[in-house]
């Protein structure tokens, strides 16, 4: 006879902290499973990347989306030191505009759109900012529930454009040709 141990999942909530549990289909779970697939695609495409500069980007961008993560986590008002501890700034969102405008400066301007992949890190990065655009609806319905700090919105926007760019940027590195979609005549 098979004994099943039970876990506190099991009946399909799961625990946050000052929110007590909610149903795994709650817009905060989804929004927080959209980062932490987010942060994963992440991960996968770390692996793959070789240059030291894109990897230290990317290694700070998944800590801001435990940062992001860990506020949607605690939605409790109760705790504001804490919350303060895992909020984003306008600092954070500019760091991630002065990147994007450090690639684009050197990335060859765009004539058509591109098809996402390229090399295995600039596929893998492209995979990541189509997670990142999922992760940031999520959040918007989280956001018209409970509405959220709104630099988490902003900052997830400019995210997915600045993995467009490092998309771009490693198969630039790696001399793997963009291909330009053209319409069919």
């Amino acid at each position: 006879m098979t004994h099943v141990i039970s876990h506190g999942g099991d009946d399909g909530t799961t625990g946050l902290a000052g929110s007590g549990r909610l149903r795994k289909n709650h817009p905060r779970i989804t929004a927080i499973g959209e980062l932490d697939e987010l942060n994963a695609t992440l991960g996968a495409a770390r692996a793959f990347v070789h240059d030291l500069d894109l990897q230290e980007i990317l290694e700070s961008l998944q800590r801001d989306l435990f940062t992001i993560g860990a506020r949607l986590a605690d939605s409790s008002k109760a705790r504001p030191r804490a919350c303060a501890k895992t909020g984003l700034t306008s600092a954070d969102v500019n760091r991630l505009e002065t990147r994007i405008a450090r690639f684009e400066a050197v990335l060859p301007p765009l004539q058509r759109f591109t098809f996402p992949g390229g090399a295995q890190s600039g596929a893998m990065l492209h995979m990541s900012r189509t997670v990142a655009r999922r992760a940031e609806r999520a959040i918007v319905a989280l956001d018209e529930l409970d509405p959220i700090d709104p630099l988490v919105l902003v900052y997830l926007n400019r995210l997915s454009s600045l993995l467009y760019v490092l998309a771009r940027e490693a198969n630039r590195r790696e001399g793997v040709p963009e291909e330009e979609w053209r319409p069919t005549s």
